[in-house]
């Protein structure tokens, strides 16, 4: 008896989890989402002072190349069932850390970066929203930025990218 009841909650919970009115697939992903479904990617921008002439293209590669990597979707030039429009709103580097010894000396560095997105969803347009998204990567003070901005940006850039497919295709 134990059995059926365990068995009967299985085919209930497959049943539901198969139903068209879940939104979600299992990995966590909207099932609407599909390999037919097109993103489009426009080429960021900055308004950030300090930001590396190349950082809007590499963010907006990172994310198509994020898209590519995560999705079955596919890419298009313009006008994609989603759209990702970005910004490059804030680029900063802060100290953190005073050294030990009584110097005024910060040990590590913080490079932040944030950036505005605006999701246009096709398919649904309840999913369509503008945010900033910030990131940041630490360094130590007696590196010089220039030697270590490349990986930081790289680093901070993947970091990014997750977090915007986690809130737009990954629905998180």
């Amino acid at each position: 008896m134990k059995t059926l009841r365990i068995f009967s909650g299985l085919i209930l919970l497959c049943l539901l989890l198969q139903s068209e009115s879940c939104p979600y697939d299992m990995q966590g992903g909207r099932k609407e989402l599909t390999d037919s479904v097109t993103v489009s990617v426009a080429q960021f921008t900055s308004t950030a002072s300090l930001a590396k002439a190349t950082l809007p293209q590499t963010l907006a590669e990172a994310l198509r190349d994020g898209i590519q990597r995560q999705t079955r979707m596919k890419l298009v030039p313009r006008n994609g069932h989603l759209n990702y429009e970005g910004v490059i709103t804030g680029y900063s580097i802060t100290p953190l850390a005073i050294q030990a010894g009584g110097t005024d000396q910060a040990a590590l560095n913080r490079l932040t970066i944030t950036v505005s997105i605006k999701y246009t969803d096709k398919v649904d347009e309840k999913f369509n929203f503008e945010s900033s998204f910030s990131r940041f990567a630490d360094f130590q003070s007696s590196q010089n930025l220039s030697a270590v901005e490349d990986q930081l940006i790289k680093d901070i850039s993947e970091q990014l990218v997750q977090d915007i497919l986690n809130r737009t295709v990954n629905a998180w």
